[in-house]
């Protein structure tokens, strides 16, 4: 079955230097396709961008161990894709998700006016206290920018959420993206409206490393 809508699924797994046998967590990647999701893995597990890339069909993942304060994050990433009268399925795996990147192309502002549906659909299924950050990414296309940075920082500052933006490309801010998703630890915006989420940082590795009940 052909996809057209990507999910990143990021099992983590975070283990002190001397044990490797903790519980797995899971962070995900959503947003538009076309917005570069697949390319930013690939950037993020490789070190590499395809000029070619495609439509996901199926599942496909990646992984990559990560040195984090004292915690190994070892993360298994799975590219899973759907068409959107499947979003009430793929919507089911956000559940026990503790962190999201919400991703959208600088140069295609419908990418980015499509993000508030998103944070919707992921705030009706994830957990309450997930950690989100919003990706403006492309920015290796300035000359075709739709979205000045400063009106998807001010929406992320009102929805409370971490912000970056990013070029798969070029790699601009891609490490920083999902390490700072990772441990939670970015400068965070106070909010100013009452029904957003503020993303607190403060255990949130310690929260990572929880045991999942299963």
């Amino acid at each position: 079955m052909i996809i057209i809508l990507f999910f990143f699924f990021l099992e983590v797994q975070l283990v002190p230097r001397d044990e490797y046998d903790l519980s797995h967590k899971i962070l995900v990647l959503i947003g538009e396709s076309g917005v570069g999701k697949s390319n930013l893995l690939s950037r993020f597990t490789k070190n590499e961008f395809n000029h070619d890339s495609r439509t996901t069909i199926g599942v496909e993942f990646s992984t990559r161990t990560v040195q984090l304060n004292q915690f190994t994050v070892k993360a298994q990433i799975w590219d899973t894709a759907g068409l959107e009268r499947y979003r009430a399925i793929t919507s089911a795996y956000y559940r026990g998700a503790v962190g999201a990147l919400l991703v959208y192309d600088i140069s295609k502002h419908l990418t980015y006016e499509s993000t508030e549906r998103w944070l919707k659909e992921l705030y009706e299924h994830a957990d309450p206290h997930i950690v989100v950050m919003l990706v403006g990414n492309k920015t290796d296309l300035e000359s075709l920018r739709t979205v000045p940075t400063d009106e998807g920082r001010a929406f992320a500052e009102k929805k409370g959420l971490m912000f970056m933006e990013t070029s798969a490309l070029d790699s601009t801010n891609v490490e920083a993206a999902f390490n700072e998703v990772l441990t939670g630890e970015s400068s965070i915006c106070k909010v100013k409206d009452p029904g957003s989420r503020i993303q607190d940082p403060g255990n949130f590795l310690q929260a990572l490393a929880a045991p999942v009940e299963r």
